[in-house]
């Protein structure tokens, strides 16, 4: 029996993924804090952030079958989290997950993240190999509180830096599935209308700025990322992996023209 796993299963991105990928395996599993109810999908309750919740996430799916999928899309935003939990959820989450699903990996299993186009924005100011540095290693002694002195109450820029180590971890990741026969990418998606996209963009003015610089001129629809990662984690892109896929409208492309970058 084939499983495929959609976190932040309850609205949004997360939503959209998993109504695409209906049909596509024997059981659906929709993960959130809390349980979803949504017909046709198994509900299960779990914090990304906490290593045994995930660890009981990855021992519900090897009881229920062989992983075909894995849609990470569970996240936290700059306006919902300060820097140390927006780094828990978002990078070391993504990590305890791609950790405990590793084994349940095999010929034909493929795993989407979801970063941020805010992890390639951040690319504008120029380079920072220290905090490169820092991102890449989620799981080091003390890590969320490195972050937290970092990136004091920056909550929007610890979010592009949290989304980069997201890019780079399921870089990392593709090696290790890839000996077992899986494959993983990430997806970077731009300002999307969902209700935590009009969040943002009603609170943060940057982002206003990012849409009017967006060459196609309007917001992305969460079911466009959906069709992106079904794609991806579908037998038709069996030679995809180790990438991150920008979906942004343009965006970051219209910014560099505006900043003559």
């Amino acid at each position: 029996m084939s499983v495929a796993v959609v976190t932040g299963a309850a609205r949004g991105m997360g939503r959209a993924c998993l109504e695409r990928l209906r049909g596509t395996t024997e059981h659906l599993l929709a993960v959130d804090l809390a349980a979803p109810d949504i017909d046709g999908a198994v509900g299960v309750a779990c914090d990304v952030a906490d290593p045994a919740a995930v660890a009981g996430l990855a021992e519900r799916v090897g009881e229920l079958g062989g992983l075909r999928s894995l849609v990470h899309a569970a996240g936290v935003s700059p306006t919902m989290a300060d820097p140390r939990r927006i780094f828990a959820v978002d990078l070391v989450g993504t990590q305890l997950l791609l950790d405990a699903c590793e084994p349940l990996a095999g010929p034909g299993t493929a795993a989407v993240c979801f970063a941020s186009s805010s992890a390639h924005l951040i690319s504008l100011a120029g380079p920072d190999p220290e905090l490169d540095a820092l991102v890449a290693d989620p799981g080091a002694d003390g890590f969320l509180d490195r972050v937290a002195a970092r990136f004091g109450d920056d909550s929007g820029l610890a979010y592009g830096w949290a989304k980069r180590g997201v890019v780079r971890a399921a870089a990392r990741a593709a090696v290790a599935w890839g000996a077992r026969g899986g494959r993983v990418t990430s997806v970077s998606p731009g300002l999307i209308d969902t209700p935590m996209g009009r969040q943002e963009l009603k609170v943060q003015p940057m982002m206003q700025v990012i849409l009017d610089n967006t060459p196609i001129g309007r917001l992305g629809r969460a079911e466009e990322v959906a069709d992106l990662v079904a794609y991806l984690v579908s037998d038709g892109a069996g030679f995809v992996s180790g990438i991150d896929v920008l979906i942004d409208g343009g965006a970051l492309e219209g910014l560099r023209a505006r900043s003559g970058r």
